[in-house]
């Protein structure tokens, strides 16, 4: 198993440091987000070392998507939340700021105020065909 002796998510999923844990396997941990959006937001953290998406086996990687269905599910049932933002960054650009793949699940509720989005484009008719052309060649 690869881990990386300088990352701190590797330390906190192999136990290193003591954490607010709420499940672990053979492959994962999951604690509770030091500096949460919301109550019962955590982190699915492989205790194998990847670096972001573009890294991780695709093995572990639908693991990891079943775990997080598995946590969304009772945390839903145990919170009461109205619904589940699963959320996933890879790279500065898109908000990592720890380079540990990882998985965000964060409970929502109704006028909870926690805004996870972004400002939604008008793309042209016109545009968003071509570009769904160019990229389906990638297939």
């Amino acid at each position: 198993m690869m881990v990386d002796d300088n990352c701190i998510f590797c330390k906190l999923a192999n136990g290193v440091f003591p954490t607010n844990k709420i499940y672990e396997d053979d492959e994962f941990t999951v604690i509770l987000d030091a500096s949460p959006a919301n109550e019962g937001h955590c982190l699915i953290l492989p205790k194998q070392h990847f670096k972001d998406l573009f890294e991780i086996d695709e093995e572990v990687a639908g693991r990891a998507i079943k775990l997080a269905k598995k946590i969304a599910t009772k945390l839903k049932d145990e919170l009461g939340c109205d619904g589940i933002n699963i959320v996933q960054n890879n790279g500065t650009a898109a908000g990592q700021t720890v380079f540990h793949f990882h998985v965000h699940i964060i409970p929502r509720y109704e006028n909870d105020g926690c805004n996870i989005g972004w400002p939604q484009m008008k793309p042209d008719d016109a545009e968003q065909a071509a570009l769904a052309e160019r990229l389906a060649k990638l297939f």
